[in-house]
């Protein structure tokens, strides 16, 4: 039996598998789910044994463990394959109750299986591993594999780039694989190329020092939640250009063959408002969607607190007001720079009757890949072995910094070799994974080792 044949015979069985991972609810934003955190941990550590890593081990770090596995029994003359993925999760609140069922009792509907984390992060790292498992199963696997899986991707991985720093030699590989970034579709694979940097921030605004009636002080003390209403409006212009001085100053324009690359991404209207439910797209003119999701900067409000948010009314003047925004970054903006632009900005345009506090939350640099190299062009093969057409390079709006660090530190080419669809809602409500996509992935996956092993 060939690997191929081996996922045939066990797929139910893997989904299955897939299932149990799913249920515990390891959601590294809240700190009540620490222990979910830790089974997560224990399960992989477990899991991984029983396919056959001869070596598995738990690295305790000052946040979240780090699982790591490895199998190098296919000699010192053979490549390594250093793969990397992330079990932890996105909270699953629901304010709207759009959740079809559990996210933590995954159900398979449409031939999708749907819970929390089904395809960021947990899905997709372990088609990986089911990969490995049917190469092992067989007698195949001739490349050696690593795997390092982190608890902290969701909260910035503060945890994983100190080790990558202390554990480089342990970490070694001729190539790292990141499966945590989507497909265009079914029928058309894409390999995302470019990743966004990011950085984070608080924005507070304080204004009397304590909440006050709003019919005794309304119009005499300036509303801190409206405050902070007018500095935001003044971060972009009507057209949707980011304001703050000196934030375009180091973005890199793309040339002309990259941008024609790009154009291969199909994008329609049709398809926004299908994955979105918005009735028409917005953000910087003379750039296409696939452009302002790709190449291009954004600073976004990711959240809004101040005042009487509970049941009912309360006729309440604030005494503070909080913002949570974040900019992702291309080549070649610096998150640090980006951080005190804003920062100056902010400190410029606040009235004199409230005060604000511009407090950098965590960062991430941005990344892009040689489109040119062996192994890009082995996971090219591999993509059109598994799915049956060639695939198209993206870039990728979202960020995952810890690329940077393994191409920094490690020296390796980084390979994402992704599975997920567009409409998979990742961090949203009815998060899913197709059963197809697993299924292909894992041959795709299987393959990709292949064909590091006859380079």
């Amino acid at each position: 039996m060939n690997p191929y044949e081996y996922i045939d015979a066990n797929c139910q069985d893997f989904v299955e598998e897939l299932k149990a991972l799913l249920r515990i609810p390891s959601i590294s934003t809240l700190s009540e789910h620490a222990g979910d955190i830790r089974r997560a941990a224990e399960w992989l550590r477990a899991h991984l044994k029983t396919i056959g890593m001869t070596r598995v081990e738990i690295f305790e770090t000052p946040g979240y463990p780090i699982v790591y596995a490895e199998w190098l029994q296919a000699g010192d003359d053979s490549p390594t394959v250093l793969i990397y993925g992330h079990y932890d999760v996105q909270p699953a609140d629901d304010a709207g109750n759009m959740w079809q069922s559990d996210p933590f009792e995954p159900v398979v509907r449409g031939g999708n299986l749907f819970a929390r984390g089904a395809t960021d992060d947990k899905g997709q790292v372990f088609t990986q591993i089911k990969a490995v498992q049917s190469l092992l199963e067989t007698g195949s696997l001739n490349v050696n594999i690593k795997f390092i899986i982190e608890g902290e991707e969701e909260i910035g991985s503060s945890s994983i780039y100190p080790f990558i720093d202390e554990h480089a030699d342990l970490l070694s590989a001729d190539v790292v694989v990141v499966s945590d970034t989507s497909i265009q579709s079914l029928d058309q694979p894409s390999i995302v190329y470019g990743l966004r940097g990011i950085t984070f921030l608080e924005i507070e605004v304080q204004g009397p020092a304590h909440d006050l009636h709003s019919g005794m002080y309304g119009g005499l003390v300036h509303n801190p939640a409206q405050a902070l209403v007018e500095i935001l409006a003044q971060m972009h212009d009507a057209e949707g250009h980011i304001t703050v001085p000196g934030f375009y100053d180091r973005v890199v324009a793309l040339d002309e063959a990259e941008r024609a690359e790009l154009t291969k991404t199909p994008f329609t209207l049709e398809r926004l408002k299908r994955e979105t439910g918005v009735s028409a797209p917005w953000g910087e003119p003379g750039y296409k969607p696939h452009e302002r999701i790709g190449v291009r900067p954004t600073l976004e409000i990711n959240g809004l607190v101040s005042g009487w948010t509970g049941e009912g009314g309360k006729t309440v003047l604030p005494a503070k007001a909080l913002a949570k925004i974040s900019c992702r970054l291309v080549p070649e903006q610096d998150p640090v720079e980006i951080d005190r632009l804003i920062t100056d900005y902010v400190n410029t345009i606040t009235p004199d009757t409230v005060t604000a506090e511009v407090r950098p939350m965590n960062r991430g640099g941005w990344a892009v890949m040689n489109l040119n190299s062996a192994y890009m062009q082995a996971a090219v093969r591999a993509y059109e072995f598994g799915f049956g057409a060639r695939p198209i390079f993206m870039r990728e709006g979202g960020s995952i910094p810890v690329v940077v660090s393994f191409q920094d530190v490690l020296k390796a080419p980084v390979i994402m070799l992704g599975f997920g669809l567009p409409d998979d809602n990742l961090h949203g409500p009815n998060e899913k994974y197709s059963l197809e996509c697993f299924e292909r992935g894992m041959k795709t996956a299987v393959k990709f080792c292949q064909e590091i092993a006859s380079l």
